[in-house]
C-alpha cells in the first residue's frame, strides 16, 4: 500500500489538534498504519526551531520567519514524513505548506507565491493527498483559545487584522484547489467534524 499524507490546516482555535486525534483513532480501529506528526516538530530540530519562533521575547522579522519554518518543514519531511510514506503509512500532519502560504505570505504580507516557492524547495515538491481546512468564525476561536488557559505564543500575539488576512488566504486556496482542500465547519460537534473528514478522505482509503 501506498502512504497516504492527510494534512490538516486552520487557523488557531479550529479545532485541528481535536481532528487529528480523532482521525488517527478512526483509523487505527480500521487497522491501518497512521502516524500523527505536527508542524513545526516533529523531530529534534523542527522542535527546537519551534521553540524559537513561538518565542514572544524574541524579535524575528517577516522573512526570517518564513524561512524557520521552511526550514523545520525540511527536515521533517526528509526525516520522517517521506520514510514514513515510503513505508506505506498514513501521516496525518497538523499544519503544512498552506500555513506559511496563510500566516507568512498573506498574513505578513511577504507574498504567497514567494512563499510557496521557498516550501517547493523545502519539501522537493511533497504535497499532500488531501487537506482537511477547519473554517471556524473569529469568536469561536477566541473562546476556545481563552479555555486553554496558555500564555499566548508569538504568532497568536499578532493581532485581528493578521488573522484577518491569513483567514481570507485559506478561503481562496481552498477556492483554487478544491480537488485537494476540502473545507469543514472548524464550529460543529467533534463528532460532525469527524464523519465529515473521514467522508473526505474516503478515497484514499483501502
Amino acid at each position: 500500500m501506498v502512504g497516504r499524507l492527510i494534512t490538516i490546516e486552520g487557523l488557531d482555535g479550529s479545532g485541528k489538534s481535536t481532528l487529528v486525534a480523532g482521525l488517527v483513532a478512526e483509523l487505527e480501529r480500521r487497522e491501518l498504519p497512521v502516524t500523527a506528526l505536527r508542524e513545526p516538530g516533529g523531530v529534534e530540530l523542527a522542535e527546537r526551531l519551534r521553540d524559537l519562533v513561538k518565542d514572544p521575547s524574541l524579535e524575528v522579522s517577516a522573512r526570517a520567519e518564513a524561512l524557520i519554518y521552511a526550514a523545520a518543514r525540511a527536515q521533517l519531511v526528509g526525516e520522517l514524513v517521506l520514510p514514513l510514506l515510503e513505508a506505506g503509512r498514513f501521516v496525518v500532519l497538523d499544519r503544512y505548506i498552506d500555513s506559511s502560504l496563510a500566516y507568512q505570505g498573506a498574513g505578513r504580507e511577504l507574498g504567497v507565491e514567494a512563499v510557496a516557492q521557498i516550501n517547493q524547495f523545502a519539501t522537493g515538491g511533497l504535497a499532500a493527498d488531501r487537506t482537511l481546512y477547519l473554517r471556524v468564525d473569529a469568536a469561536t476561536r477566541a473562546e476556545r483559545i481563552g479555555e486553554r488557559g496558555e500564555a499566548a505564543d508569538r504568532l497568536e500575539l499578532a493581532g485581528d487584522e493578521f488573522f484577518k488576512l491569513a483567514g481570507d488566504a485559506y478561503d481562496e486556496l481552498a477556492a483554487a484547489e478544491p480537488e485537494r482542500i476540502c473545507v469543514l465547519d472548524g464550529a460543529a460537534a467533534p463528532e460532525v467534524v469527524l464523519a465529515a473528514a473521514i467522508d473526505a478522505i474516503s478515497e484514499l482509503l483501502p
